[in-house]
């Protein structure tokens, strides 16, 4: 009777298990329910508990055209996940005796320009070497995103940089070029490429048999799903990437594969523990602040909870990978459509297993609003640029409400000359008098920054002093300035016309920054080009 009673409790304890996985998994899938349907693209979805692959889902097409089904098994592009891989390699060749992530990256690559900075390669690991971002300056060289793009041809635009975007070490900008780098190290330092170090030395001692590094866009790979980005009127077109080059990206792998690399984390095979702690060993600027970035991967926090993880976009592929280390969950979701946004997905995933642990952060209290007139806030309007970062922020005044940035923030007073942004947690100080004014932003738990309020913004009379055509010998490219029916028209080589939108004085928008300088007689002779990851871009005006 006893046994017969034991056999039943074991029964009944596992129908209660298998029910309560039950009711989770219907709860994820309705999270991905838009996605799954035989005319949609959609993501393949893996929760991890401990070192068990809990949940496995697909939803959505892998391939529109053929009708095929995206599976866990499904291989997925995952962009900027890949980028943890190529510091694992670096700590791996590190443990190894071949590097330190102390090196100056010339000691590997000493073509590379000596821009009278060190940088080392735990610049290039934490993003904070102030080399320009590869992507941005192949764009701005004029190559379309459909072209391929090799390592050749990366290296060949960085051999040409003559600046830096900041002394090394002194900020952080996320900046593809660095892994793209390393890579070039492992290869330099090994004796092999990446795609063959880390099929070595990781993806085959865990078992990871569906994933590689992709160094052959024309490769034929069984079981690789396609990617879609939505058009206008919904349909979807093709859109994959076509990279020649690895380390930053290109990384091929699954659902189930990423959970095997997972469990790394917590029984180390590859690299043992001193590798999982040096990965998760966070970037510090060289005036002490420290980021939250690490080896290829971010330490933070959601809902009270730790992270560890990355997300990865590409083309029309999408993906995020995020551990809870305290809780012993991991949540991996892979996506093949462009719109798809797979960090949010992930959260919403992890809500349903970790939901009761998470502690909703509360909205911070506004302070009670303080009076200020009208010409009081028709006094802090205007254009704020701080060049160190080359922020360029408008301060509107609408509906009796200041509005900070592009992103048009609604701010209410909250003291003399300071406001605070209903929709963030920032405070925005002004100080300073007449046309000598100052914008503090004060981010909560983050260093301020100070932006200069401008002046003198170019009118339609001036537009014929900035006519002309500008070489970048960095991006070896000429662009041509034409003043036309009251605007100055930016004209590139395999590019539609753009506009440029005036800003303050000598300085225009579009599709970026430009900062015009003249010469001693007053005479425009070139401008300072930024667009977010790359700053201070010289073009020297040729006629």
């Amino acid at each position: 009777m006893r046994i017969l009673w034991l056999a039943g409790l074991a029964l009944a304890v596992g129908t209660t298990a298998s029910a309560q996985q039950s009711v989770l998994q219907s709860r994820v899938d309705s999270i991905f329910r838009r996605f799954d349907s035989p005319q949609s693209p959609g993501c393949a979805v893996g929760v991890v508990q401990k070192d068990q692959l809990i949940l496995a889902r697909g939803y959505g097409m892998s391939n529109l055209e053929h009708g095929v089904p995206i599976t866990p098994a499904s291989i997925f592009h995952v962009a900027s996940i890949s980028k943890q891989f190529t510091a694992a390699a670096i700590v791996l060749l590190a443990q190894q005796g071949k590097l330190t992530v102390e090196d100056d990256i010339r000691k590997h690559i000493p073509e590379l320009p000596d821009f009278g900075q060190r940088i080392t390669i735990r610049h290039l690991l934490h993003h904070t070497s102030g080399l320009r971002d590869q992507w941005s300056l192949l764009g701005l060289a004029g190559w379309r995103p459909d072209d391929p793009k090799s390592e050749a041809d990366i290296m060949g635009l960085i051999s040409r940089q003559r600046e830096l975007n900041f002394v090394p070490g002194a900020q952080y900008l996320y900046s593809n070029t660095g892994y793209t780098l390393l890579a070039v190290i492992v290869k330099r330092v090994s004796g092999k490429t990446l795609r063959e170090f880390a099929d070595e030395n990781i993806f085959k001692p865990l078992g990871m048999t569906s994933t590689h590094f992709h160094d052959d866009h024309t490769m034929i790979v069984p079981n690789r799903t396609s990617a879609y980005v939505q058009r206008a009127g919904g349909s979807y077109a093709i859109s994959i990437p076509v990279f020649d080059n690895h380390g930053a990206t290109s990384l091929f792998t699954t659902v189930e594969d990423l959970a095997k690399w997972n469990r790394n984390f917590d029984e180390p095979r590859v690299g043992g523990s001193k590798l999982v702690e040096l990965m998760q060993t966070k970037g510090v600027l060289t005036d002490g602040e420290t980021l939250p970035y690490a080896f290829g991967i971010v330490k933070d926090n959601y809902n009270g909870l730790v992270t560890v993880g990355h997300g990865g976009a590409d083309a029309g592929y999408r993906a995020d990978y995020l551990r809870f280390p305290e809780q012993g969950y991991a949540f991996i979701t892979l996506c093949n459509l462009g719109s798809a946004v797979p960090g949010d997905l992930n959260r919403r995933v992890a809500a349903v297993y970790l939901g009761d642990r998470m502690t909703t952060a509360s909205r911070p209290t506004t302070p009670q609003s303080v009076p200020v007139t009208r010409a009081q806030l028709e006094g802090f309007a205007g254009i704020y640029f701080d060049a160190n970062t080359e922020t360029l922020a408008p301060v509107s005044l609408r509906d009796g409400k200041l509005h900070w940035g592009l992103t048009n923030e609604p701010m209410a007073s909250v003291g003399i000359g300071a406001f605070r942004m209903e929709r963030r947690p920032v405070t925005v100080v002004f100080s300073g008098r007449g046309t000598q004014l100052i914008a503090e932003v004060r981010p909560d738990g983050a260093r301020p920054v100070k932006l200069e309020r401008m002046r003198d913004r170019p009118t339609a009379q001036d537009l014929k002093a900035f006519e002309g055509t500008y070489y970048s010998p960095e991006l070896d490219v000429t662009w041509t300035l034409v003043a036309a029916d009251g605007r100055l028209m930016l004209k590139r080589k395999r590019f539609d016309d753009s506009p440029l939108a005036p800003s303050y004085a000598d300085a225009f928008t579009g599709v970026g920054l430009f900062r015009f300088s003249r010469d001693n007689q007053g005479r425009v002779d070139g401008f300072r080009f930024g667009n977010g990851r790359v700053r201070n871009l010289r073009f020297e005006r040729q006629r």
